[in-house]
């Protein structure tokens, strides 16, 4: 049994092509071609952060962390009851969203109490 092959179609009814690069259905000159589309990425910087973010987020204990922190400010007792890990794991977890500001802990007597921040907030919220 023979493939048929697609039929060819010209350059101008299948989009762009770039060097060797197959066609792609776009009009590159729209967004100002390659140098429009650099300049359209967010900085390093943002890149790099909201990677470290979607790092932390992609364990299941510290996602889970940060939607018990979304219902309300917990201490470390309440949250370890809740998820059922040994004290230095949770620590650990904490540590890492702390480490990307997604969390903060405030002291209040024997007891740290943490919460989400802004960040974590808004996070939460699109993870849901």
């Amino acid at each position: 049994m023979t493939m048929k092959k697609p039929a060819v179609k010209s350059e101008k009814e299948t989009g762009c092509r770039i060097g060797t690069m197959v066609a792609m259905p776009c009009d590159l000159n729209a967004v100002g071609g390659v140098k429009g589309l650099r300049g359209r990425l967010p900085k390093l910087k943002k890149i790099t952060e909201t990677s470290a973010i979607h790092n932390a987020l992609s364990d299941p204990v510290r996602l889970t962390l940060l939607y018990l922190l979304a219902i309300q400010p917990l201490c470390v007792c309440v949250i370890r009851d809740c998820i059922g890990i040994a004290d230095s794991k949770l620590s650990y977890h904490l540590t890492g969203l702390k480490k990307v500001d997604l969390i903060e802990g405030e002291q209040l007597g024997n007891w740290i109490v943490y919460r989400l921040t802004n960040k974590g907030k808004k996070f939460a919220h699109e993870s849901v």
